[in-house]
């Protein structure tokens, strides 16, 4: 009987590499295409350090720190009521 090259118990390794791989390829590319201070073009590398401070507080405040601002910090909140509130 041949061996398989690829077992089945490694799938969600596979799963969960490729998740990770995705999160930081996403992040390089945020990085390099919207980060104020981060310049890829010769021109703007010329410029020097540029006091362009509503430009970073428009990088630095995105949806997603918006969202987790206004919401408690409780990871499972149903949970955390049922076993900490008293009834």
């Amino acid at each position: 009987m041949a061996s398989r090259w690829l077992r089945p118990e490694v799938y969600p390794l596979f799963a969960a590499v490729g998740v990770a791989v995705g999160i930081c390829g996403m992040q390089l590319v945020r990085n390099i295409c919207i980060n104020p201070e981060v310049r890829v073009t010769k021109e703007n590398r010329a410029a020097g350090v540029l006091e362009n401070f509503a430009e970073g507080e428009k990088y630095s405040e995105h949806f997603v720190r918006k969202y987790v601002r206004s919401r408690a910090p409780e990871i499972m909140p149903s949970i955390n009521s049922f076993f900490a509130d008293p009834k």
